[in-house]
C-alpha cells in the first residue's frame, strides 16, 4: 500500500516557525525553513537531525519549497543550505525570491552587528543560498525530476505568498503556508482548484477564531489612533516590513485625508521606499482595485506618511510610528517601545500574532514589567491594544479551503494544540476525513490508494456508449457510471484499454467465449410464443428476437428448449460473462414467474 510520511520539524503545534518534511512516492520535500523569533540560541533553527544525523542534507532531500518571505517561514534557509549543507533546488515565487534576501540581511544585521551574536549566517551565505533558488510562476507546473512536479497557487497573506500542490505519480500533497481566504485593501483572497489531494497540510494560527466584520475592526483601529493623538499621545504600531504595514498605511492615509489631521505619521526609514518599489514591480500580485487605479494613482505613494529617524523618538507632541519588526523582539520597534512605555498617554497597537518569548507576547499577556536580555527592566504604563489585522485564515477560512480543494486527509500545523484540537473535531465532523495534528518531531504515516492511469481506445468508448444508450457524440452526463468491457494491454510502458478483438488480433490469438448456463422448468401450458411476448414486454429496452430454430435471444442472452415432459418444459438460459447482470435478471424473472404459475 503506498503511503505519505510527514514529520513537522518546526510547525507541529508550534506557531513560532514553519518547517515540514514530507516523504511521498520515494521523494523527500521540505516545506518552509523558518526561524523561531522567541529563541536566541540553536533552538531558533529547525532540528535537521530528523532528516539525517550524518552527511549533508542534499543526499536526503529532493527539494525545498518556501511559501513566502516572512522569517518564520524562510529565516533558517541560509543556515540550512550553507552551514548544514544543501545543494539541491529551492523553489519559491518571483516576489518571494526578490524580497527574501533583503529581510534575511536586515535580520542578520540586527542579530550579528547589533547584538553581537556568533554562529550565524553571513551576508555571503545569503547570496550563495539565493543562487540555488528556482523562481516559479502561479499555476505553472514545474517538473523537479521525472516523477516529482510542483504547482503554485495564490495564497493572499503577503506579496508573493503561495500554496504548493506537489505530485509524485498518483500521490499528491497540498501545503498552504500562511494564507488568507478574505481579500483586503491591497491583496486578493487565496484560491486553489478542486485538486483532491491525498493530504492537505494547512496552517491553523487562528484555528478557533471567527473574525468580526473587517469594517468594524478598521473603524475601531482608526478610533483608537485618533483618540490617542487627540490627547497628545504617541502611537507605536510594530509591523513587519511588507504586508500588514501597507494595509494599515492605506487605512491611515485615507483617514488622515478625510479628517484633515495634522499629527505626523512615520514609517521605518528605507522600508517605505523598498516596499513601494516591490509593490510597483509586482503589481499583478495585488488586488483588482489597486491594479485598476495604479496608472492614475499609486496607492503606495503616501502623502501623510514620512520616513522615520531614531532622533524623532524624543520629539514632543503626538505622532504615529510604524516600526519593524512586528513582535517587538528587537530593532527600531523595541527601541521606540522602551522610550515610550513609561508614559500612560501613549499607546502600542499590536496588529498581529506574537510568538511566545517575544516582548510583544509578554505585554499582550498583561506583563507590566519587562526584563530584557541586558537585565534592563521596562515599566509598561502605556495602553496596550491588540487588533487582529493578521492576514491568516480564520476557522471559517480554513473550512472554506478544505471545501474548495476536497482533500482525502487533513493535517493541521503552525497552531496552538488546544485550538488545533477544537478545529480538528469540526473538520472530522463536517467533512468525514481523517485529521492529524502531530507535535514537532512526531511522524505521521498516511496510507493512500494508488490509481493507475490508462488510455482507452476511441472505438471501444463509442461502442460502449452506444450500448449504454448514449449518443455517438458522447455528449452524456459525465457523472453517470457506465461499465465497460475491454482488454488491458501494456506496451512500451503505456497501459491501454482496447476492444478484445483488437487485442486478440495484435497477439495473433483465438477468441474463446465463456458462458454461464442455468436450467428453468416451465409449466406445460407455456409456449415459446407466450414466452417471447413476456420477454418483449419485460425487456423492452433490449433487442428481443425469436430465431427460426425456436430459441429466443435477449441481446446476447440465449433461451432455448432442452427437453419436454408431462410436468412441463426444461429451458436453458445461457449468457456470456460480460452480460452477467442481464442474464441473472432474466433467469430470476423466469424462475419467479413460472414457479408461481406451477403453485397455482
Amino acid at each position: 500500500m503506498p503511503e505519505i510520511k510527514v514529520v513537522p520539524l518546526g510547525a507541529g503545534q508550534d506557531v513560532g516557525r514553519s518547517c515540514v518534511l514530507v516523504s511521498i512516492g520515494g521523494k523527500n520535500i521540505m516545506f518552509d525553513c523558518g526561524m523561531h523569533m522567541g529563541y536566541n540560541d540553536e533552538r531558533r533553527f529547525p532540528d535537521f537531525s530528523y532528516i539525517t544525523r550524518a552527511g549533508t542534507l542534499t543526499e536526503h532531500l529532493d527539494c525545498v519549497i518556501i511559501s513566502h518571505f516572512h522569517l518564520d517561514h524562510c529565516g533558517s534557509l541560509p543556515h540550512m543550505s550553507e552551514m548544514i549543507g544543501f545543494d539541491g533546488p529551492i523553489y519559491m515565487t518571483i516576489p518571494t525570491k526578490a524580497i527574501c534576501p533583503i529581510l534575511l540581511e536586515d535580520y542578520r544585521k540586527i542579530t550579528v552587528e547589533k547584538k553581537g551574536e556568533t554562529n550565524f549566517f553571513t551576508s555571503q551565505m545569503i547570496k550563495d543560498c539565493m543562487k540555488k533558488v528556482v523562481a516559479v510562476n502561479l499555476h505553472q507546473t514545474v517538473q523537479v525530476d521525472d516523477e516529482l512536479e510542483i504547482k503554485a497557487y495564490y495564497a493572499g497573506h503577503v506579496l508573493g505568498a503561495a500554496m504548493f500542490h506537489v505530485k509524485v505519480g498518483s500521490q499528491s500533497v497540498v501545503y498552504t503556508g500562511d494564507y488568507n481566504m478574505t481579500a483586503d485593501r491591497h491583496l486578493g483572497s487565496a484560491w486553489i482548484d478542486k485538486c483532491r489531494p491525498d493530504l492537505l497540510i494547512s496552517e491553523s494560527t487562528y484555528a478557533t477564531t471567527i473574525r468580526d466584520s473587517k469594517r468594524c475592526r478598521e473603524r475601531d483601529f482608526l478610533q483608537k489612533v485618533h483618540d490617542c493623538v487627540e490627547k497628545g499621545g504617541k502611537v507605536l504600531i510594530p509591523v513587519f516590513a511588507l504586508g500588514r504595514a501597507q494595509e494599515l498605511c492605506i487605512l491611515l492615509e485615507t483617514f488622515w485625508d478625510r479628517m484633515n489631521l495634522k499629527a505626523p505619521i512615520y514609517f521605518s526609514t528605507g522600508l517605505t521606499e523598498k516596499a513601494n518599489h516591490y509593490y510597483k514591480l509586482f503589481i499583478t500580485w495585488t488586488n483588482q482595485k489597486i491594479r485598476k487605479t495604479f496608472v492614475q494613482r499609486n496607492m503606495f505613494e503616501f502623502r501623510h506618511i514620512k520616513p522615520f529617524d531614531r532622533s524623532y523618538t524624543d520629539n514632543p507632541g503626538p505622532m504615529v510610528v510604524f516600526a519593524t519588526p512586528g513582535m517587538l523582539h528587537g530593532g527600531l520597534s523595541l527601541h521606540v517601545f522602551k522610550k515610550w512605555a513609561s508614559n500612560e498617554k501613549n499607546m502600542v497597537i499590536m496588529p498581529g500574532y506574537c510568538v511566545a518569548g517575544t516582548v510583544g507576547h509578554k505585554i499582550l499577556n498583561g506583563q507590566r514589567k519587562i526584563e530584557l536580555e541586558n537585565r534592563q527592566t521596562i515599566d509598561v504604563k502605556l495602553s496596550v491594544q491588540y487588533m487582529s489585522f493578521s492576514a491568516h485564515a480564520d476557522a471559517k477560512g480554513i473550512m472554506q479551503l478544505i471545501k474548495q480543494c476536497e482533500p482525502k486527509n487533513v493535517m493541521l500545523v503552525h497552531g496552538e494544540a488546544k485550538k488545533m484540537d477544537f478545529l480538528k473535531q469540526k473538520i472530522v465532523q463536517q467533512f468525514g476525513v481523517q485529521c492529524f495534528m502531530p507535535p514537532n518531531g512526531e511522524s505521521v504515516v498516511i496510507e493512500t490508494h494508488s490509481n493507475i492511469p490508462a488510455d482507452i481506445s476511441v472505438n471501444l468508448l463509442k461502442r460502449n456508449a452506444a450500448l449504454a444508450g448514449f449518443s455517438s457524440t458522447l455528449s452524456t452526463d459525465p457523472k453517470k457510471l457506465c461499465t465497460m468491457h475491454g482488454a488491458l494491454v501494456m506496451h512500451d510502458n503505456r497501459i491501454t484499454i482496447v476492444e478484445a478483438s483488437q487485442a486478440l488480433k495484435e497477439c495473433s490469438a483465438s477468441e474463446h467465449e465463456i458462458r454461464f448456463t442455468s436450467t428453468v422448468s416451465l409449466p406445460p401450458a407455456c409456449s415459446m410464443d407466450v414466452l417471447y411476448k413476456t420477454l418483449k414486454q419485460r425487456f423492452s429496452g433490449h433487442n428481443v428476437q425469436h430465431a427460426s430454430d425456436g430459441s429466443l435471444q435477449v441481446d446476447s442472452v440465449l433461451v432455448k428448449i432442452s427437453g419436454e415432459s408431462d410436468e412441463g418444459t426444461d429451458m436453458l438460459v445461457s449468457w456470456p460473462y460480460q452480460d452477467e447482470e442481464l442474464g441473472s435478471s432474466l433467469l430470476t424473472m423466469l424462475q419467479n414467474r413460472f414457479a408461481k404459475e406451477k403453485r397455482e
